[in-house]
């Protein structure tokens, strides 16, 4: 079986206090000289990673979507590389950044869950855990070889007065939300610049407030509305940060909230859907903001996010700046459950099996666009089987670097249609603490998956299945194949390393809660 080679120090209880102790400049100086940068300025591309939110696989026209429209990701895919085999390394956000940013899957990576500090009120903002101090990060590779970068978004890595705030993880330019609870209300008080507060001309809105459905009028729905909308203000940074950097290379990672709940858009992109859908009122009852029309809500959030997209390909072509920038496209997990989402309404996995917080395929495969004129063949599509820790990889590579400590695997040839060349994970590897512990392997068609393995994992042994002939994970093939089931008990006895939080640790008795 071939295993990957990784940096032993870099996860796990021992390897955690190495790396608090160790000083940061000589862990970057270890960190930095494991790669070789090669490229000159003028071979430089621009990057840009849209992330959304909660984004199922089934909700972009380009995907099969059929009741809410999103022409310009559409257009993308026309113009560049469409995945039908990605998946996110995880199906929740901030580990799911973390994985994207630092190119470590779940088994190795520092930040496994969102484990939330503080509170939803703007004077108890406390973030998530944050990053440890000295993580070798996509923008402090990217910075090395002279990118300027930016986050601009959702981040969920750790408050601005912590070792994970952007600014200390290699970002030059931070806007937006550290605190993922913030980001409930497309209406906040506050977002962030650069550690700064920067007040936005909004009311204190509470979005977990449930309305009386015998009593709730217009006003009690128009509660949930502001005045300066946070998704304009990300695409106002973006437009900005790409027209102040334009003679490159940059780097712009910008991780939009849409469509995770609460159910909050302008206006004219709710208006856009009235009428098209049987719906009622949502309340509040399963958390997040009220919707009086929760469906065209919900469509024109995503048509709101393609609009965006659209005014960032605009500005790349304004600019002169279309062919000499990959613009890349996903989705940090699954489509949610709660908040007034109706995921079998919109058909928003595509027919795949699960959501948000599942390690079945509608909670970690995801939508992925890379558009690139002239290095990018137009119009294709990809069944190359790949995840987001193989972004890192892939810039590396981009960007004439050696990438050695990693789980990713370079994208770059399939990008550019030199699909012999493509090295191939031999299985991807997934495992999630919550819901009781899960555990997933991809292996070319084969697909493995585990359920309530943290009290109860001799009832719930492997589920496995062929993707290929049953996507939608419906039949359970396990009896037949138990030499695959010894195969995944290997992989995951190979890929796991001990959590540093023992609510994040379900595999290892030694280190894991006990109840």
């Amino acid at each position: 079986m071939k295993i990957r080679k990784h940096c032993s120090f870099l996860t796990g209880p021992s390897g955690i206090n190495q790396v608090i102790n160790m000083k940061p400049a000589i862990f970057l100086f270890l960190a930095f000289s494991l790669f070789q940068p090669s490229l000159t300025a003028q071979e430089k591309v621009n990057i840009i990673y849209i992330y959304a939110d909660d984004l199922g696989y089934g909700e972009l026209g380009c995907y099969g979507q059929e009741k809410i429209r999103t022409p310009h990701l559409d257009r993308m895919a026309r113009e560049g590389m469409r995945f039908t085999q990605h998946y996110t390394s995880i199906p929740v956000c901030a580990p799911a950044r973390g994985m994207l940013l630092t190119g470590m899957h779940a088994g190795h990576a520092y930040i496994r869950g969102n484990y939330e500090l503080g509170g939803f009120a703007d004077s108890l903002e406390g973030g998530q855990m944050p990053l440890h101090e000295g993580a070798f990060t996509l923008p402090r590779m990217l910075k090395q070889v002279g990118y300027a970068t930016a986050a601009i978004g959702k981040w969920g890595l750790g408050m601005h007065n912590t070792t994970g705030a952007p600014l200390k993880q290699g970002f030059d330019y931070f806007y937006g939300y550290l605190d993922q609870k913030q980001a409930h209300n497309y209406y906040p008080t506050h977002l962030w610049a650069n550690g700064r507060w920067d007040t936005l001309n909004n009311p204190r809105i509470n979005v977990h407030r449930a309305l009386d459905p015998a009593a709730a009028g217009a006003d009690d729905f128009a509660y949930f509305k502001g005045n300066e909308y946070s998704g304009e203000k990300m695409t106002e940074k973006a437009l900005d940060f790409i027209t102040a950097h334009k003679a490159g290379p940059f780097f712009l990672y910008l991780p939009y909230t849409i469509p995770h709940a609460s159910l909050q858009v302008p206006e004219k992109y709710t208006n856009a859907y009235l009428g098209e859908f049987e719906e009622q009122p949502y309340y509040g009852q399963n958390g997040y903001a009220a919707a009086e029309h929760p469906y065209a809500t919900y469509a024109g959030m995503i048509t709101f996010l393609d609009a965006q997209v659209g005014m960032i390909l605009d500005r790349l072509r304004e600019l002169g700046l279309d062919e000499n920038t990959l613009v890349m496209f996903s989705s940090d997990n699954g489509t949610t459950f709660n908040g007034g989402v109706n995921a079998e309404f919109f058909n928003s996995t595509g027919g795949l099996r699960g959501l948000k917080q599942d390690l079945f395929e509608g909670g970690i495969r995801m939508p992925f666009i890379a558009r690139w004129p002239g290095k990018i063949p137009a119009g294709t599509v990809s069944d190359h089987i790949s995840a987001q820790y193989d972004i890192m990889a892939t810039l590396a590579e981009l960007t004439g670097q050696e990438l050695r400590h990693t789980d990713g695997i370079s994208l770059l040839p399939t990008l550019l249609g030199k699909n012999a060349a493509q090295e191939k994970h031999e299985y991807l590897y997934f495992e999630y603490h919550a819901r009781g512990g899960q555990l997933a392997v991809r292996m070319g068609d084969w697909k493995g998956v585990k359920v309530k393995q943290q009290q109860h994992a001799a009832e719930n042994p492997w589920m496995i299945f062929n993707l290929r002939t049953d996507p939608g994970e419906t039949t359970n093939l396990a009896a037949r194949h138990p030499e695959l089931a010894r195969k995944f008990d290997a992989i995951v006895k190979d890929e796991h390393r001990p959590a540093h939080i023992r609510e994040w640790e379900f595999l290892n008795p030694k280190f894991a809660l006990t109840n």
